[in-house]
């Protein structure tokens, strides 16, 4: 299926006649192609954006409400039709795009949807002075939304929805790995009534698409998921401009595990915070830290329930872990526990890529497990973002900290404790964006989402995410 760009309201075709190679992850075919829209096409976006803005900005809260909760009503309706153009794109079991990415993808819709109606503005009152102060929130105009690919629909909504609930025009490019859902998502977007040029979809590579989006002089933001290194590039480019930034980049998210925990919970929980989406969220807990009166119980335990998880094509609804997204990141993924190994680790299950019958040539690996003596290992201390997690033992709650600290990275942390003292201090002390105690992936979509050091800049979600896309102005009347 060849992919179009959606510009003020209609699909057309790129500009240029350039077009990239759409590959399905569970058999290494390429199924479609995908626009690599130049500068031209992003310019032809902008035009249709601006022209829609002074529009969009002056729409009622109560109708932008209303479109937003139609978009996600009728995602809801097409559930089935997007997760499996999700599965087929990414390589996800169709299970979990049935049940984790549409569903969610629809909630940002519905959330920023209620939640536009709720963002208050501040006022003041100077006593004494004679005067009152009131500050705006004002939408900034045409901005720019740059999404992964390993959560499609689900992260490209969650950054257009407050953007446009906001009074934005936006000019959004998904992963050019993952198109296809972005792209069904216009044809939701028409059947609702959004305004033309509100949304715009430009495909290609963020070497080109992407830069010509973040290099354009009058895109006032830019949001970003993905990989640090490309957040740098973009913070080069984008801050010389003055332009407000949101980089939410890589992590390398502890799991700390102490004896006092609810074994049973952890045990299970753990098992899906490291391999849930074949490992490629950005946070799963991939350096499992374990106290070490439990260590041999859990190693044991732990990799036995591993063995158990059935990898094999998307579409079956028995499969656990599908397909990695592309070749190229499976190689990279397979480099890794192959360093491992060389730095001295141990693989305790897994490390092997599997042919599953019928789709030899789609990008199968085992769920793997390697026991490191420290932690500055390579694997310990890099981004894999695949089905692979290393565990090893400490003894203090001092060493766990310094353990789970000692990382350029600070996204999300997970403790496992029922000691009330110890989830405090852990809590204070962590240098995460987030910590989950005695659970993962627990999302309340009105608290703040991001990360800290190199994990990246600014807050997503709940009236973090309006403020981002809004300017705010402070009015003073003397009376």
């Amino acid at each position: 299926m060849n992919i179009q760009n959606y510009i003020n309201g209609v699909y057309r075709l790129p500009l240029s006649n350039d077009y990239i190679d759409n590959y399905n992850p569970a058999n290494g075919i390429v199924y479609g192609k995908t626009p690599n829209s130049n500068t031209e096409d992003v310019a032809i976006a902008f035009e249709a954006a601006n022209s829609a803005f002074k529009s969009w900005s002056k729409t009622t809260l109560e109708e932008r409400s209303r479109i937003l909760i139609k978009i996600s009503e009728l995602l809801e309706a097409n559930l089935e039709r997007f997760a499996k153009a999700e599965s087929i794109d990414n390589g996800k079991p169709l299970s979990l795009a049935t049940s984790i990415d549409i569903p969610r993808a629809a909630s940002n819709f519905r959330f920023f949807g209620n939640a536009i109606t709720q963002f208050a503005s501040e006022s003041h009152e100077s006593v004494g002075l004679n005067a009152v102060n009131f500050t705006l929130r004002q939408p900034l105009g045409v901005v720019g939304c740059i999404s992964p690919w390993n959560l499609p629909l689900y992260l490209f909504t969650w950054k257009i929805a407050p953007a446009i609930a906001a009074g934005n025009c936006v000019i959004a490019k998904p992963s050019e790995v993952t198109p296809m859902t972005a792209y069904l998502l216009g044809e939701i977007c028409t059947k609702a009534g959004l305004p033309k040029g509100v949304l715009n979809i430009v495909h290609g590579l963020g070497t080109t698409t992407g830069q010509a989006i973040v290099e354009h002089p009058n895109i006032k933001a830019i949001s970003f998921t993905g990989g640090t290194a490309t957040g740098a590039h973009i913070a080069r480019v984008a801050a010389p401009m003055f332009k407000k930034l949101s980089l939410e980049l890589g992590g390398k998210n502890p799991n700390i595990i102490f004896a006092d925990c609810d074994y049973d919970t952890m045990l299970e929980t753990t098992v899906r915070s490291s391999f849930a989406n074949q490992g490629q969220i950005c946070l799963c807990g991939s350096r499992i830290f374990v106290e070490e009166k439990i260590y041999e119980k859990f190693k044991k335990d732990f990799v036995q329930k591993v063995k158990q998880l059935k990898v094999g094509h998307p579409l079956d609804v028995s499969t656990n872990i599908g397909a990695l997204v592309s070749k190229p990141h499976l190689e990279k993924v397979a480099s890794y526990i192959k360093i491992a190994e060389d730095e001295g680790g141990r693989i305790l299950c897994g490390g092997i890529e599997v042919t599953v019958k019928g789709f030899e040539n789609g990008y199968y690996l085992q769920p793997t497990v390697i026991e490191v003596q420290n932690n500055s290992c390579s694997i310990n201390q890099e981004e894999v973002f695949g089905p692979v997690v290393t565990i090893m033992p400490f003894t203090t709650d001092k060493e766990a900290l310094r353990l789970a600290n000692d990382i350029k990275y600070g996204l999300s942390a997970t403790l496992w404790t029922n000691n009330l003292n110890r989830t405090m201090q852990f809590s204070q002390t962590l240098q995460t964006g987030i910590v989950w105690v005695n659970t993962w992936m627990l999302r309340d979509l009105r608290t703040p989402f991001g990360g800290a050091k190199e994990s990246g800049v600014g807050r997503e979600g709940g009236f973090e995410a309006l403020r981002f896309f809004t300017e705010p102005k402070n009015i003073c009347i003397k009376y």
